[in-house]
């Protein structure tokens, strides 16, 4: 799961900050995605939950961030801030609710390049925001979408466009649902 929600920020910061080449790829992704995994085994080393790449980054770009030097200033600024971390606590959610509303809003331009025409791109893509957005999860929606987009391809007849890789990546997204433990 945090491999899907890595790549779904990763993603989608990344198109926002305008990274993604013409067909819609992010060019040396292997190097984000090993800093990601780096941070995660590192995390689970010495006990912590995993950390990675956050939609928050949305408002970095969008702001002018553009380079990794903005996230180190961005970890200076929040690490002095740790001594003022009690009082932030007690500012409730409907204070920062708005903040996080437009971080979303900011994410949404990418939907504007979804073909609207084609079923089989519109209906995963649907259940991607559907779900990610009733479930408060990033992965849950992506994960349908790995489901769902070789499924409407099959249906259609268009099963030769889905590389290998996806074929595979639609099977252990579809053992997730199969095993997640809803409650």
């Amino acid at each position: 799961m945090a491999f899907v929600d890595t790549m779904g920020t990763l993603i989608g910061v990344s198109a926002r900050a305008g990274f993604l080449d013409s067909e819609g790829n992010l060019p040396q992704i292997e190097r984000p995605m090993a800093v990601d995994a780096l941070a995660t085994t590192f995390a689970a080393l010495v006990g912590t939950s995993t950390s990675g790449a956050f939609i928050e980054s949305a408002t970095g770009v969008e702001a002018g961030g553009r380079t990794g030097f903005t996230a180190v200033v961005t970890a200076v600024c929040f690490a002095g801030t740790l001594f003022f971390a009690p009082f932030v606590a007690a500012v409730p959610a409907q204070a920062y609710g708005p903040a996080l509303i437009i971080v979303g809003l900011l994410m949404l331009a990418p939907i504007t390049k979804i073909n609207f025409g084609d079923f089989t791109e519109l209906i995963p893509a649907f259940a991607v925001v559907a779900l990610m957005s009733f479930t408060y999860n990033v992965g849950v929606g992506i994960t349908a979408g790995f489901v769902l987009y070789p499924f409407c391809k099959l249906v259609n007849g268009e099963h030769k466009q889905i590389r290998p890789g996806l074929w595979v990546l639609a099977a252990l997204s579809l053992l997730f649902f199969v095993f997640y433990p809803y409650k």
